[in-house]
C-alpha cells in the first residue's frame, strides 16, 4: 500500500494488512505536521512503533486512532521507539501509565536520555549557551537560541543492532542506523519483508543530522549516517513505512538517492570553504549553505539546527581528510586543504 502525504486534517488510521495498522499523530506547531505510529498485532496485545509528541492533541489523535482499528490503548503491550526525539517518544510515557507497557530503545540513546534527566537546567543552558558562543554565533542569538527540551520517559529495555522486539508471534529486529540520533533504529518485520524507517529513510525529506557540541571531533555523525543508508540499502527493495510523510516501495532505492544527495552537499560545502581566503567559523559555514528558507529568514532555533547540521559536514570532510580545523582559536574555524 501507498499514500501521499497530505494535511493532518485529512489523514486517517489505516489497516495496512498483515496484523500492521497507522495512527496520524499530530505534532502542534511543527511543520512536518504529524507522526505516523505503527501497531503490530499480537497474541498478547498490540507493540507500536513509536508514540508521538506528548500533548493532549495527540493523546486524543493515538487512542482514538487506535480505538478507531478496533484496539484498546490499555492493552498496548510494549512502545518500541525508533529514537528519542520528543515526536517519537514523548508520549511512551503515557502509554506505559494507561496500560502498563514496556519502552525499549537503543542503548545509544536510552543513555542520552538517562543523561537529560540528570542535567540540571541551568548547566544545560550554560553548556548551550557556550556551544553557540564557540561557533561564532551572535550574542544576541546566543540568548535566543537556548532551550531545553523536556526529556522523554526512561526506557524499560534496551536494544542492541540485531535485537528481536517482545513480539510474540513476530519476528521484528532492530536494526542500529545511527546518524540523526546515535541510537536510532529502523526494524525490519522479517515475516513481511517490510521495513519501519523511523526518520533514517523518508520517501522526500530527508532527517537533520547534526552533531552537538558543534565543534566536537570525536563523533562523524553523517558518516555514521551514510554508513547506515548503504546498510539499509543491502536489505534490499523492502516497503518503506517512515514516521513522516507517506509508505513507499524500495527502500533501498531511497537511501540511495539520500546518500547522493549528501555527497553533493559535502562536495559544495569543500568547494565553498576552498573559495574563502580566510579560516570560517561554524556559524559562517552555516549562513553560506542552502537551507530551505534564506538564513535572514531562519528563527534563532533554526540557525541552531542549521549550524548542527553545518558542523556535521563538517566534521564528514574533516574526517575525509577534505578540511582542517585550526588549531588553538576561539571561535573554532575550519578551512578547506588542498586537493
Amino acid at each position: 500500500m501507498k499514500s501521499r502525504r497530505r494535511p493532518y486534517s485529512e489523514q486517517r488510521p489505516q489497516d495496512l494488512g498483515g496484523g500492521v495498522w497507522s495512527v496520524p499523530v499530530p505534532i502542534p506547531g511543527n511543520p512536518l505536521g504529524y507522526t505516523l505510529v505503527y501497531a503490530l498485532e499480537s497474541p498478547k496485545g498490540p507493540v507500536l512503533v513509536d508514540a508521538g509528541w506528548n500533548h493532549p492533541d495527540a493523546w486524543e489523535a493515538l487512542s482514538g486512532g487506535l480505538a478507531a482499528l478496533g484496539l484498546d490503548v490499555s492493552t498496548v503491550r510494549g512502545v518500541v521507539v525508533t529514537h528519542f526525539h520528543p515526536d517519537h517518544a514523548g508520549l511512551a510515557g503515557r502509554v506505559k501509565e494507561r496500560s502498563g507497557a514496556w519502552i525499549a530503545m537503543h542503548e545509544n540513546d536510552a543513555a542520552l536520555v538517562r543523561l537529560m534527566h540528570e542535567y540540571p537546567p541551568d548547566e544545560h543552558e550554560s553548556f548551550q549557551s557556550d556551544m553557540l558562543r564557540r561557533a561564532g554565533a551572535d550574542p544576541r542569538e546566543v540568548r535566543q537560541a537556548v532551550s531545553r527540551p523536556t526529556p522523554p520517559a526512561l526506557p524499560d529495555r534496551e536494544l542492541r543492532d540485531g535485537d528481536l522486539v517482545d513480539l510474540p508471534g513476530r519476528k521484528l529486529r532492530a536494526v542500529h542506523t545511527p546518524g540523526h540520533t546515535p541510537g536510532h533504529i529502523c526494524l525490519h518485520l522479517e515475516d513481511a519483508d517490510r521495513l519501519f524507517t523511523g526518520d533514517h529513510v523518508l520517501p522526500d525529506i530527508t532527517p537533520h543530522v547534526g552533531i552537538y557540541p558543534y565543534d566536537r571531533d570525536d563523533v562523524d555523525p553523517l558518516g555514521d549516517f551514510l554508513d547506515s543508508l548503504a546498510r539499509v540499502g543491502e536489505l534490499g527493495p523492502l516497503d518503506a513505512l517512515p514516521a513522516h510523510e507517506w509508505i513507499f516501495p524500495d527502500v533501498a532505492a531511497r537511501a540511495a538517492e539520500i546518500r547522493h544527495h549528501h555527497e553533493e552537499k559535502l562536495e559544495r560545502l569543500r568547494a565553498l570553504l576552498a573559495q574563502r581566503p580566510e579560516p570560517q567559523t561554524i556559524w559562517e559555514v552555516a549562513a553560506m549553505m542552502t537551507w530551505n528558507r534564506p538564513w535572514d529568514d531562519l528563527s534563532p532555533m533554526l540557525r541552531g539546527m542549521a549550524a548542527g547540521e553545518a558542523a556535521a559536514h563538517l566534521r564528514a570532510l574533516e574526517a575525509r581528510g577534505e578540511v582542517r580545523r585550526v588549531p588553538g582559536v576561539d571561535p573554532v574555524r575550519f578551512q578547506a586543504l588542498d586537493s
